[in-house]
């Protein structure tokens, strides 16, 4: 009898020390019971970012994709369960979230986070989606991946393929959930450009802003929370993922507006849930500080205008008696943009133009650029274009000048 209650025994501290050694079990918050008193973080007004934890992190405007704050955003690095924005996109674009999936065994048996998917469970993929991403369920992912795309292998082609369509340069994909692997990368930045691309989308915005929900397993209800620890509890945050593994350590990715100011923020690798969540907290209320969004188009319309009613007469064309063309500002990629507060009163605008223009002069040539500036830096620049198509003179065209200009000069010969 004792020997059989020390095999037992025995047993049971072989199963604990796979499990806590185990280094594809751990996934976001799984070992993480840390309380965080969010509110206790945000009472500093003077935020702090130069004792940040995390190995890499960006803040990125939404409306522009400018940096505002970055520290190695872009090192490559591995990103944890964050990879679910990307599986989420791709299920939304080309599944019907009403189709009801059975689960495989080989979901059944995904190791980490858990919705806690069993062999034949039925679920719809709108409810896959809701567990992958509020209680981020490796399950959740490999079932969506299966149904999608036939295996887990064949969706990441997707996942890889959709990167290239959206730019992402060094970021390359291997599963759905993001367990370590050293093929499995992203940076900061690219992660945020991402996540900017998927909130674009109403059915991912709704779900990564959804705090609790109740998912349908075979008929019955399984309510669910969401593991975003500011989600709620910071002004301004709707969205958007954590995560956690041993070889990304903690990551999280927040979407987060107040007023007219809408910003992305990453933080990769830090030590402890409470780091990342300090991290954010400081990078996010250190650009809401600090930030002030102006009115580019409004600048540049207003320094165009003033300088066109100065030099628009300076501007010849020659081989066409259209002398002066209709000139108009082109390509300014966005209308806003936040800047530091500091450099807000040192915004000038550089206009360059080429003032001989020889015809012909196709609708929208660029003969001109504006750039804007501060004392820190070029914030972006816009073309200068001409409205209307300029034909170069014929032969007919020179007769006909000739005729109209000095019509009575030939009237008095011929007379």
């Amino acid at each position: 009898m004792k020997k059989l209650l020390l095999k037992v025994i025995t047993c049971i501290l072989v199963c604990l020390m796979i499990i806590y050694t185990n280094t594809y079990i751990y996934a976001d918050d799984l070992l993480e019971d840390e309380i965080i008193d969010v509110n206790s973080e945000i009472q500093d007004n003077t935020p702090n970012i130069s004792d940040i934890n995390s190995r890499a992190y960006v803040v990125i405007d939404r409306n522009s994709n400018q940096v505002l704050v970055g520290k190695n955003e872009n090192q490559k690095r591995k990103m944890a369960s964050t990879t679910k924005i990307m599986t989420a996109t791709i299920i939304i674009e080309n599944c019907n979230l009403s189709d009801v999936v059975e689960i495989s065994k080989k979901t059944a048996n995904t190791g980490g986070s858990r919705l806690g998917l069993k062999y034949q469970d039925k679920i719809s993929v709108k409810d896959l989606l809701y567990g992958l991403m509020l209680c981020s369920g490796n399950d959740c992912a490999v079932a969506l991946a299966e149904h999608c795309a036939g295996s887990v292998e064949a969706f990441a082609e997707k996942m890889n393929k959709k990167a290239i369509e959206l730019n992402l340069s060094n970021s390359h994909f291997v599963t759905p959930h993001g367990l370590d692997s050293d093929e499995h990368y992203t940076t900061a930045y690219e992660l945020a450009l991402l996540t900017n691309y998927a909130l674009q989308n109403k059915t991912f915005a709704q779900i990564v802003n959804t705090t609790n929900y109740t998912v349908t397993i075979n008929g019955y209800g399984k309510s669910i929370h969401n593991t975003n620890e500011l989600l709620g509890s910071l002004d301004g945050v709707y969205g958007v993922k954590t995560g956690f593994t041993n070889g990304a350590n903690r990551c999280l990715v927040t979407s987060c507006k107040r007023n007219n100011m809408d910003i992305i923020c990453v933080v990769l690798g830090a030590d402890t849930k409470n780091f990342r969540t300090k991290d954010s907290i400081k990078l996010i209320e250190y650009c809401f500080k600090n930030f002030e969004v102006i009115n580019l188009e409004e600048i540049v319309n207003t320094s165009f205008n003033e300088w066109k009613t100065e030099n628009i007469k300076n501007i010849s064309v020659e081989k066409s008696f259209d002398s002066i063309p209709e000139i108009e500002v082109a390509n300014l990629k966005f209308s806003t943009v936040p800047i530091e507060k500091s450099l807000v009163d040192s915004i000038t605008c550089k206009i360059s133009c080429d003032f001989n223009l020889i015809a012909p002069i196709s609708k929208d040539t660029v003969i001109g650029n504006i750039e804007v500036r501060t004392d820190k830096n070029i914030v972006t620049s816009c073309d200068i274009v001409v409205k209307n198509e300029i034909s170069k003179n014929s032969v007919l065209n020179y007769l006909n000048y000739f005729f109209e200009n000095y019509q009575d000069i030939i009237m008095n010969l011929l007379g």
